[in-house]
C-alpha cells in the first residue's frame, strides 16, 4: 500500500491533488500545529491584473493550536464584507465567463453560503468535492483518528505501521529537510518522491501569461472534465535510492 499525508489545504493547488491521486490511502494531518500564512486557510486565484488570495479569517488563538482547533471568524463585519460573500463575488467576476464555471458553480456557491464554524470542516468538505470532481475514489483518513505518536519521521513511521503501508509518498517541500529515509527503510518502509510538473492550460486573462500554482478552481473553471487528464499527466513517483 502507498500512503501519502498532508495538512488540509483550502481549495488546494494541483500538486496537492496529484499526491492524493497517486496514493492508495491519503491521510489528512488535521492534528498538526496550525501554520500562520500558509495554505491551510487561504489560496490564490487569477484576477484581471494579478493573482490574489482568497482567505478564511480565523479567530485569534494560541500559537500551539492545532489545525483542528482553529475557529472561523464570522462576526465583526457587515454581511456585504463577510469573507464568504466577498470570495464568491470575486469568483463570479473573474471566472463567471470561464468555459466551465457553470458546471461547478452550484457546489462552489454552497461553500460560500453554508455556515461554518471550524476551519477543518470547510477544508474537508472542499477535499470531498475535489476528490469527486477528479474521480479520486481511494480512501482518506484523519490523522486525529489514529492516535499517532512521535514527530516528523517517527510520526510517519507510526501511521505507516497503523495503516499497513509499505511505501510512503513524499512531496518535495519541507519534508526533504527532516525526512529520515534510512530510518523508514529500517522499518521496511520505502520512500517514493512525488515528481510533479505543473501543467500549462488555458486560463482567463491570457494577456497576463500563464500563472502556475493557482487554486484548483482555476483549472476546473477553465478546463472542466478535461481537468483530470491534465492533472494526472503531470505527476509521477520516483523511489528513493
Amino acid at each position: 500500500m502507498i500512503v501519502a499525508a498532508h495538512q488540509p489545504h483550502y481549495f488546494p493547488w494541483l500538486g496537492y491533488i496529484d499526491k492524493m491521486a497517486q496514493a492508495d490511502l491519503f491521510i489528512v494531518m488535521d492534528d498538526l500545529q496550525y501554520e500562520k500564512e500558509n495554505f491551510q486557510n487561504r489560496n490564490r486565484i487569477k484576477l484581471n491584473n494579478q493573482s490574489a488570495w482568497i482567505t478564511v479569517p480565523l479567530e485569534r488563538g494560541a500559537q500551539s493550536d492545532r489545525i483542528c482547533d482553529k475557529l472561523i471568524r464570522n462576526d465583526g463585519v457587515s454581511a456585504k464584507e463577510h469573507w464568504q460573500r466577498r470570495t464568491w463575488t470575486s469568483l463570479q467576476i473573474h471566472y463567471g465567463k470561464a468555459p466551465h464555471f457553470a458546471r461547478y458553480a452550484d457546489e462552489v456557491e454552497e461553500v460560500f453560503t453554508r455556515p461554518w464554524t471550524r476551519l477543518v470542516d470547510v477544508t474537508l468538505h472542499i477535499l470531498d468535492l475535489v476528490r469527486r470532481w477528479f474521480g479520486i475514489s481511494r480512501p482518506m483518513l484523519l490523522s486525529s483518528s489514529l492516535e499517532l505518536e512521535g514527530e516528523k519521521t517517527d510520526r510517519i513511521i507510526d501511521f505507516c505501521r497503523k495503516v499497513g503501508a509499505k511505501v510512503y509518498l513524499s512531496g518535495r517541500g519541507g519534508s526533504t529537510d527532516y525526512l529520515d529515509v534510512d530510518a523508514l527503510r529500517r522499518e521496511g518502509i520505502t520512500v517514493a518522491w512525488q515528481s510533479f510538473q505543473h501543467p500549462v492550460y488555458p486560463q482567463r486573462y491570457p494577456a497576463l501569461g500563464f500563472m502556475p500554482r493557482m487554486c484548483v478552481l482555476d483549472l476546473l473553471f477553465n478546463c472542466g472534465p478535461a481537468s483530470r487528464d491534465i492533472l494526472l499527466s503531470s505527476g509521477e513517483r520516483r523511489i528513493a535510492g
